[in-house]
């Protein structure tokens, strides 16, 4: 089964970080964040892969283009001109990568429709470029083919970025750092769908706006609740974050869904 990933975004919010790469070649732990992402989908036995490419999309395809001679041990003769590489790469042998150009400034509905062509028929699953989870991805596909319909998003609790404090007259009863929220769910993207669903998307739709309120209008639009981790890396404090979790040793998107 194919798996989109969004990675043309300007990602202006980024600024410190995408004045000079596009957000998903941006670093957690020594490796782009389009790496972790790509690992937790072929971890749970997804490995085609297909990137929409915007904003610096030259550095994502120089990435994969050297991928094995900059990610594993390489042996070179320099007189033969031969190039030897010497590492299996685990997981990585099993990817297939399509890369993807969609335009520096197209809408995420867009991007969408100009890698149908790349889709078979029936079911794909499509994420952004700047978030990660351990969202069981095995489960958000069996629920998506129970419930029938179009599409299926999936529903996470952001984390507050504020303590929050449980006070009685006036005293602290509890404090909690971050907690994650209660009130509702936001997308957390993570998405099943039928290849049909974007027939009537434009080219120039925002696929948050149009045809997900389209969909749900229809009654097409499932919700996977997913209750564990989840983030998105927004922010140049996000960046901070993330890379802490990894230096911890016990990033949240490695932990048992």
């Amino acid at each position: 089964m194919k798996v989109v990933i969004l990675c043309g975004g300007l990602g202006t919010r980024l600024r410190e970080e995408t004045e000079f790469r596009p957000k998903p070649m941006v670093e957690v732990g020594g490796r782009p964040i389009l790496w972790h992402i790509l690992k937790h989908y072929s971890r749970h036995g997804f490995h085609e892969f297909i990137l929409c490419l915007g904003y610096k999309g030259d550095l994502i395809r120089e990435y994969f283009l050297d991928y094995k001679a900059m990610n594993g041990d390489v042996r070179i003769g320099i007189g033969a001109a031969k190039v030897e590489y010497l590492d299996g790469l685990a997981d990585e042998r099993e990817w297939t990568v399509t890369l993807a150009e969609t335009g520096a400034e197209t809408a995420t509905g867009g991007r969408l429709k100009k890698v149908r062509r790349h889709l078979d028929e029936g079911t794909f699953l499509w994420t952004y470029g700047d978030g990660v989870s351990n969202v069981d991805l095995g489960k958000l596909l069996t629920f998506h083919r129970a419930k029938g319909k179009l599409a299926t998003v999936t529903g996470v609790r952001p984390v507050s970025r504020f303590g929050e404090i449980e006070a009685k007259d006036g005293i602290a009863k509890s404090f909690q750092e971050k907690p994650q929220l209660h009130a509702g769910r936001v997308n957390g993207g993570f998405f099943a769908m039928e290849a049909s669903a974007l027939a009537d998307v434009g080219e120039d739709e925002i696929f948050e706006r149009g045809p997900m309120q389209r969909l749900t209008e229809r009654g097409q639009l499932a919700v996977y609740e997913h209750d564990g981790y989840w983030a998105s890396m927004d922010t140049y404090r996000d960046t901070l974050q993330l890379n802490s979790e990894w230096a911890s040793g016990r990033p949240g998107w490695l932990a048992s869904a």
